[in-house]
């Protein structure tokens, strides 16, 4: 499809990046680029592994050199849910809109992401009280990059595909 926008999808762990990403992509007839796949398949490890044999610093220059590398293309792309913790990524970011920010609360993403041990920053102890932490510190950084803020609230992933897609057929045609 010529003229398609490729919105880049930004919020917390669990809000449903990949999985309303790999939707929309379906929809706009566009690849799906997974921030986290793209470093997992660069790096040849998985997160928690790069987590501990680099640190999250190490981590997050990965993100910062794969996000560069991506940004632009025409694709959907699910972005980690730290990316928004370095200012660099947050102006990559907001110079390649539209970013889309899907927001939900902790009690909505702890339902969706306990036990999953592929999230290293909520590996043990009490994962709503996690999540509110990161919610504090992030939710800011989300809400300076969006161009749209989704509420996911219990919306279910097709209907948030669909308000996305209403959101992007009436996004400002660029150049």
């Amino acid at each position: 499809m010529s003229g398609v926008v490729a919105p880049v999808l930004v919020g917390l762990m669990g809000s449903g990046k990949s999985s309303i990403g790999r939707r929309l992509a379906r929809a706009l007839e566009l690849e799906l680029i997974d921030l986290d796949e793209y470093i997992v398949d660069k790096a040849g490890m998985s997160i928690p592994a790069i987590f501990a044999a680099e640190g999250e610093e190490a981590f997050r220059d990965r993100e910062t050199a794969a996000l560069r590398e991506v940004l632009g293309r025409p694709a959907v792309i699910a972005t980690g849910g730290g990316a928004v913790m370095r200012e660099e990524n947050r102006q990559l970011l907001k110079a390649h809109p539209p970013v889309i920010w899907l927001k939900a609360s902790p009690k909505f993403l702890a339902r969706r992401i306990k036990g999953d041990s592929n999230r290293p920053l909520i590996a043990g102890g009490d994962v709503r009280k996690r999540l509110r932490a990161l919610a504090k510190i992030r939710h800011p950084l989300y809400k300076e990059c969006a161009d749209f803020i989704l509420p996911r609230a219990d919306m279910s992933k097709d209907e948030a595909m669909v308000a996305i897609l209403e959101f992007l057929a009436n996004w400002p045609k660029r150049g």
